[in-house]
C-alpha cells in the first residue's frame, strides 16, 4: 500500500490565523489561541520523524508515503530533503510553496500549495509555481478552499499544463457543500484525488467510517476509481484512530471489490507518484491475537 498524505517534522514552528504554532510537550501544541493535541500523546518529544512514521508503516503494512506539508508545521523543505535521501525508494516529498516566489525544488519530488488558505484563492495567480512544476517533471500537491471556490481556476490551470500531475488532497473536503466539484476536476486527465484526511472530516461517525465509504463509491462513480488514492493524514489522525485503522476500513468494506481497493490503495498512488520496487511488507501478529 501507499499513503499519499502524510506530514513529518523535526521541529513544528506554523502559524494558523496569523497566531503561531508550536509543541509544547506529549504531542501538544500550541495551535494559535488553543492547545490541542496535535501527535499521540506517547510521542512525548514532538519529534515526528521519519524513523517513527516508517515504524509505523512497517506495522501496517505500508510500503510507501508522500510526505505533504502545510503552514500549521512551519516550512519543512530542509528537513524532508534528508528524508529523501535517506529513504529514495519509499518517500516522495514536497516543498511548500509560500506565496513569496517559486520554492527552491531541488531534492523534491512535488510542490505543496495550501489553496484554502491563500491570501489571493485565485489559483492563476500562482502560475509561475505551475509552471514550475511542469517544466521540472514535478507533481502539485493542494489542499483546495471548500466547495467550488477555486475550482475554475484549477482548472484552468490543469487545462494549460496538461502534462502536470495535480493531487487534490483531502478528498475535495468531502463533508462540506459542494465537495463533489472538486472531485469532478479528476475527469480532466492529469488530476487525481487523494483521501488524506477524510477520517477527520468523517470523525464524529467514527471508525469504519460508513458514510467515507459512502463518499468514495460517490466520487468513483463521478471520476473513476482510477483517479482516487488513499491517504491517511499521519499523524495528526493517529490521535484518534491507529494508523492500520486508518485504511483497513477500506479493507474491510464490502460495498467495494478487490479490484477497486487495490487501485484505491496502491495502485492509482504507484503510477501518479512513480513509485518503483517496494519492499515486501509481511503481515506481523500482534500480542492482542
Amino acid at each position: 500500500m501507499i499513503d499519499a498524505h502524510v506530514h513529518l517534522w523535526r521541529q513544528q514552528r506554523g502559524r494558523v490565523n496569523g497566531l503561531p504554532v508550536y509543541g509544547l510537550g506529549n504531542g501538544k501544541s500550541q495551535f494559535g489561541a488553543e492547545v490541542r493535541q496535535m501527535l499521540p500523546p506517547y510521542m512525548t518529544d514532538d519529534v515526528n520523524s521519519a524513523e517513527r512514521l516508517l515504524s509505523c508503516m512497517d506495522f501496517a503494512q505500508v510500503a510507501a508515503a508522500v510526505v505533504t506539508q502545510e503552514y500549521i508545521d512551519g516550512n519543512q523543505d530542509a528537513y524532508l530533503r534528508q528524508v529523501r535521501s535517506a529513504n529514495p525508494e519509499r518517500f516522495r516529498v514536497t516543498a511548500l510553496y509560500e506565496e513569496n516566489g517559486v520554492p527552491d525544488t531541488a531534492g523534491v519530488d512535488g510542490i505543496k500549495i495550501c489553496g484554502g488558505r491563500l491570501a489571493n484563492p485565485d489559483l492563476t495567480a500562482c502560475e509561475a509555481v505551475f509552471a514550475a512544476a511542469d517544466r521540472s517533471d514535478l507533481f502539485i500537491a493542494i489542499d483546495m478552499a471548500d466547495g467550488d471556490v477555486q475550482t475554475a481556476s484549477l482548472r484552468e490551470m490543469a487545462e494549460q499544463y496538461p502534462r502536470l500531475r495535480i493531487a487534490i488532497g483531502h478528498f475535495g473536503m468531502v463533508t462540506r457543500p459542494g465537495w463533489q466539484e472538486q472531485i469532478r476536476l479528476a475527469r480532466l486527465p492529469n488530476v487525481f484525488v487523494e483521501s488524506g484526511g477524510i477520517t477527520w472530516l468523517f470523525n464524529d461517525e467514527f471508525y469504519p467510517y460508513p458514510s467515507a465509504v459512502r463518499a468514495i463509491l460517490e466520487a468513483r462513480d463521478i471520476c473513476g476509481m482510477e483517479k482516487l488514492m488513499w491517504g491517511s493524514d499521519y499523524p495528526r489522525t493517529m490521535t484518534a484512530i491507529t494508523y492500520r485503522m486508518s485504511w483497513d476500513f477500506i479493507g474491510k468494506s464490502t460495498r467495494l471489490t478487490e479490484e477497486e481497493k487495490q487501485a484505491f490503495l496502491d495502485r492509482n498512488a504507484r503510477r501518479f507518484y512513480r513509485f518503483g520496487d517496494l519492499p515486501d511488507m509481511p503481515y506481523i501478529h500482534h500480542m492482542a491475537e
